[in-house]
């Protein structure tokens, strides 16, 4: 059991039967009336997010969150199917399921899937992908005093503003976070 004088970011608790993540949290001590914790927190199970005060010495559980490594292997009828790195167990996701992430899967590519008490909350990718441009614009000769940039539509079907000397075939680096170019692999 855990205080809600302990929180930290990126913390998990069980809250009100489900587990949420602390966002933001702060200390709060007024100068007339008793001390709160004033927290930002995320359902990992819906990805609602709510502003919720706590009395200091609420205690919570800490919630249990499972993260396995697996590589995912194919799509057949909307249903994404992957495999445990160690017991060679198959699992099939949704879209539903995997949100942004289809923005970023390619064949082999190794994630990991979050589980909460046998539910599957999503997916977590690395931090950066390499993506094989599909289609782009040639970039236009002397054009590069603005600075300017192009769409390009990535292997996935994301699409991914680019600087104007990028053609297509060549292989990107992508951020997971944010869905920004930063630079050619």
């Amino acid at each position: 059991m855990i205080t809600s004088n302990d929180f930290r970011t990126n913390m998990t608790i069980t809250y009100e039967g489900d587990a949420w993540q602390i966002i933001e949290f702060q200390h709060v001590k007024p100068g007339k009336g008793a001390a709160f914790v004033r927290t930002k927190m995320r359902n990992l199970c819906t990805g609602a997010v709510i502003e919720k005060s706590f009395n200091p010495t609420e205690k919570f559980e800490n919630a249990q969150i499972d993260r396995r490594e697996m590589n995912y292997l194919y799509e057949s009828d909307g249903q994404y199917t992957f495999m445990d790195n160690e017991s060679f167990e198959q699992m099939e996701l949704s879209k539903d399921q995997l949100g942004d992430a289809l923005n970023y899967l390619i064949e082999n590519m190794t994630v990991k899937i979050i589980i909460y008490e046998s539910r599957i909350l999503g997916v977590e990718l690395p931090n950066t992908v390499e993506l094989k441009v599909a289609k782009t614009d040639p970039g236009i000769r002397g054009d590069t005093a603005t600075g300017g940039s192009k769409p390009a539509t990535m292997e996935t079907g994301y699409i991914v503003k680019v600087p104007l000397f990028i053609n297509e075939g060549d292989v990107l680096r992508i951020d997971t976070r944010s869905g920004d170019y930063i630079e050619r692999a």
